[in-house]
């Protein structure tokens, strides 16, 4: 079972950070797009950032946004520039609850001065508190 889960190493605390930057790029352009759609509803009116159905609507894209790319291929964008990729501890795809759990822990990690993630320094697996959460594992993905 380990075998599988350290067959190329885990990523470090800086080559994450740096992934998320790509992806929190992306992340932006897709919340351009998904505000845009809402123009229609609101007759052309700005959605004060302050609403909370605003809010529920935008974090509900962000988890469908990294939810999709977890369960299919365990790869977002930042991830495959970054070659790794998440997966559970048998080495298949995590499912959605998985997803689910990791997203809502991630946030936790921030929101907690970014300690979920800083754990990853003194973590002897390299995992960040919403890893050891939803029972998934980032593992590196060899050179081409």
């Amino acid at each position: 079972m380990h075998n599988v889960i350290h067959t190329h190493g885990s990523p470090g605390l800086l080559r994450r950070l740096a992934a998320m930057f790509y992806d929190s790029l992306l992340l932006i352009a897709l919340w351009f797009i998904a505000t845009l759609l809402l123009l229609p509803f609101t007759q052309g009116e700005a959605v004060k950032p302050e609403n909370p159905y605003y809010q529920l609507y935008l974090l509900t894209v962000t988890f469908l946004f990294f939810g999709w790319f977890w369960t299919h291929g365990g790869q977002t964008l930042g991830m495959r520039a970054w070659r790794f990729h998440v997966q559970q501890a048998d080495g298949n795809t995590i499912t959605w609850p998985q997803a689910l759990i990791r997203f809502i822990g991630a946030i936790i990690s921030w929101l907690c001065a970014g300690l979920g993630f800083i754990w990853i320094l003194f973590d002897g697996e390299n995992q960040a508190w919403h890893d050891k959460l939803s029972k998934t594992y980032l593992v590196m993905r060899p050179k081409r």
